[in-house]
Formats: structure tokens, C-alpha cells, sequence
């Protein structure tokens, strides 16, 4: 037997117990997960806390979790004046309990989302293909239902909705003269994936109003619904909407806090998680560290971007889905991100003590051609180091 042979035997024992035991699973996940038989769509609900260990209660957890989205859907994609027993209402109203006022006010928010996936890994024709599991409810609705009917052509040529405060001003890298050409809306009957996506925002958006939609939100979910609406098991892939809703909120439960400007300087903050990131590299190459000090190269210009999300836009998404399956597998989330943070800086210490400010900023800000493999090893090698200094109390 081959050595992924035995892999995948080890991980079918450990899927395949009554109560799946977390700890097995996240050793052998943070290693990657195998790209066959839908393992990783499966390994990514249990290690962000979609499914339970106990594997008696999985269909009924998915079908409770499916019927409620369900039902959000029916109470949201509703357009006031559309129901026929429904009270005067006036576009015009300035009554604050106005369906028609709440409307325009979620077509604010909406507008950026659409814009955002619209452009959403461009570099892959998967999110402008249909899906094969179109909701009905809004592809046979004459196109009254769906979202981006509600955002006009020109709101799409308005200005990037920018987090301010800390931070690059532009936390997308990809260039603004992206076509969204490629990117519209399918034929009666059908919708394409990044429509789907649409969705999953605005119904997290609604839900979430003391959060609401954050510019990058797009990065985070592009991954977990690429995963999850290309599994070969077709039972979980036709409701790979609905679980790809309930996963992105559980991980943005975990990760919230990097997207409220607010909390920026809290324990939790991004501040915060930059500052570790500058430490981890102080401790492992202080002559690094030193070196963009002085020329005056703060956490900000790069690491901010990587920590937010999540390293989803330095890497290809097949490289994402496997740095993915090693942070998700960190049961002291986000630790793991830090040390491939740093790893991602020493790897190319070189290349950065050869330059000056302009240089090293690019370079930090387009990471250059690392094998992944190589990078979550240095990362590994330096979440072990970091550990045995703990325990030594160095």
C-alpha cells in the first residue's frame, strides 16, 4: 500500500467513528487534505463547527440548518409592494419602519457586494459558470428576485467603499481594470456561481446588521463556496449554498473582530495580530526585522492584508485551499497564521536585504513564487520553536 494509500485509510477511520475524535482529525487535516471523495468539504464543516463529532446527529443538523436558510431566503428576497395582502406602502415614504426605506437603504450595502463578486477570482471561469443547483425561487422570477437586477450599471462605476483607519486604503490587490463583462447574470432558468455568492453576503449582511458587509468579506467566502459547490458527493453539493452560509459565518465568528475598525486595538484586534506577527519575526530574525524598521516598512503595508484574509489573496486558490486546511486544523486559531506570516518573510530575507523602500513594499505586497509546501514547513518549523521556548520559558 502506497503512502497516500494509507493516508486515506487513516483518514476513513477517523471519519468513519461514531464520534469522530477532533483532536485525530485536526493532527491529520493540518497536513492537508486529500482533494478526492470530498474530504475537504466534509473536514472543513466539522473543523469550523457546521457538523458535530457525534455522526447520529449530522442529518439532523443538516436538515435543520438547510430548512432555516430555506426560510430566510422566502422572508428576504421578498420585494416590498409584491405581496398582494401586504399594507400601503410608498417608495416614496419616509416612514422608518417603511419596507420600501429598508429596501433602498440594503441596496447600499448591496452595491458592494455585487461589485466585489463580480471580480471574484477572475482568473477562473468556475464562478461565471452556472450552478447546477439554481434556487428556484429567484431564476424562475423573471429576474424580479434576483440581486444584482437591484444595483444599476452606473452604481457599478461608483467608488470602492474603503475601511478607514488603519491599513492600506485598498485591501483588493487585483487591478481595477478587471471586466466585469465576463461576470453577468444567466439566462432565465440558471444563475452562475458568483450569484450564488451574491446571495450568501446579502442574506449574512441582513442578518448581521451590527456588522453588515465588509469590503474583502468576498475573499473569505470565495474558498469555503468553491470547496463546497465542487463536491463530488452530489448530496452535499446540492445544498452547497446553504452549508457554505452557516460555515462563513461560523469562521467570521472567529474572525469578526479583524473587520471592526473599533476593535482594531483589543486583544483580538488586527492591530494586535500584526504586532504579533513583528514579534515572531523579531524572535526568529531579528536582522529582518531590524532591516525594515529602518527603512521604515511597517506591519500595515503587508500583514494586514495577509491576516484579514487569511492569505486569500497571495496564493492561487488551489494554494489557499491547502494553507486553509492547515489554519482551520489549528485548535489555537489563529496562531498557526502568525508563524506563516513570518515564515512568509524570512523565506525571502534576501530578497529583502537587498532593497529599499519601494522594493520591499512591492515585494511584500506581491509575494513572490513560493512553493506552499515550503512555506507551511518553515511555518511548522517555527510554530515548534515557538513552542519549546514557551515551555522552557525562554
Amino acid at each position: 500500500m502506497s503512502s497516500y494509500d494509507s493516508r486515506l485509510k487513516d483518514l476513513d477511520q477517523v471519519l468513519e467513528s461514531e464520534v469522530i475524535d477532533l483532536s485525530k482529525l485536526r493532527e491529520f487535516c493540518f497536513n492537508g487534505i486529500p482533494d478526492v471523495k470530498g474530504y475537504r468539504s466534509l473536514c472543513w464543516r466539522l473543523l469550523l463547527n457546521y457538523l458535530p463529532c457525534d455522526r447520529n446527529k449530522w442529518d439532523e443538523q443538516l436538515d435543520h440548518h438547510r430548512k432555516l436558510y430555506q426560510q430566510w431566503l422566502d422572508e428576504i428576497l421578498v420585494t416590498p409592494g409584491s405581496i398582494d395582502n401586504e399594507e400601503c406602502d410608498h417608495p416614496l415614504s419616509e416612514d422608518p419602519n417603511s419596507k420600501w426605506n429598508t429596501f433602498f437603504k440594503d441596496n447600499q450595502a448591496l452595491t458592494q457586494i455585487d461589485k466585489d463578486v463580480r471580480r471574484l477570482h477572475p482568473e477562473l471561469s468556475f464562478f461565471q459558470q452556472a450552478t447546477d443547483y439554481p434556487l428556484p425561487i429567484v431564476v424562475y422570477s423573471c429576474g424580479t428576485k434576483r440581486l444584482n437586477r437591484r444595483v444599476g450599471m452606473h452604481f457599478l462605476n461608483s467608488a470602492n467603499v474603503v475601511r478607514k483607519g488603519l491599513g492600506i486604503v485598498k485591501i483588493s490587490q487585483k487591478s481595477e481594470q478587471t471586466s466585469t463583462s465576463e461576470f453577468k447574470p444567466l439566462e432565465e432558468g440558471s444563475e452562475a456561481h458568483w450569484e450564488v455568492v451574491e446571495r450568501i453576503l446579502f442574506v449574512y449582511c441582513k442578518l448581521n446588521p451590527g456588522q453588515g458587509y465588509v469590503q474583502g468579506m468576498n475573499e473569505i467566502i470565495g474558498p469555503i463556496y468553491y470547496c463546497f459547490a465542487t463536491d463530488p458527493i452530489i448530496k452535499m453539493k446540492e445544498h452547497a449554498e446553504a452549508d457554505c452560509f452557516f460555515v462563513f459565518t461560523n469562521l467570521m465568528s472567529e474572525i469578526r473582530d479583524f473587520f471592526i475598525k473599533t476593535l482594531d486595538e483589543t486583544d483580538t484586534g488586527i492591530v494586535n495580530m500584526m504586532r504579533k506577527v513583528t514579534d515572531r519575526l523579531k524572535e526568529n530574525d531579528p536582522v529582518v526585522h531590524s532591516y525594515l524598521v529602518k527603512n521604515e516598512i511597517y506591519p500595515q503595508y503587508y500583514s494586514f492584508r495577509w491576516l484579514t484574509l487569511l492569505l486569500s489573496q497571495e496564493f492561487s486558490l488551489p494554494e489557499v485551499l491547502r494553507i486553509w486546511d492547515s489554519l482551520f486544523s489549528d485548535s489555537q486559531r489563529f496562531s498557526f497564521l502568525i508563524d506563516i506570516c513570518c515564515a512568509m518573510i524570512v523565506l525571502i530575507r534576501d530578497q529583502i536585504l537587498a532593497g529599499d523602500f519601494s522594493t520591499i513594499v512591492k515585494l511584500l505586497q506581491n509575494y513572490p513564487n513560493v512553493e506552499t509546501r515550503v512555506i507551511l514547513n518553515k511555518a511548522a518549523e517555527l510554530s515548534v520553536k515557538n513552542r519549546d521556548e514557551e515551555s522552557s520559558g525562554i
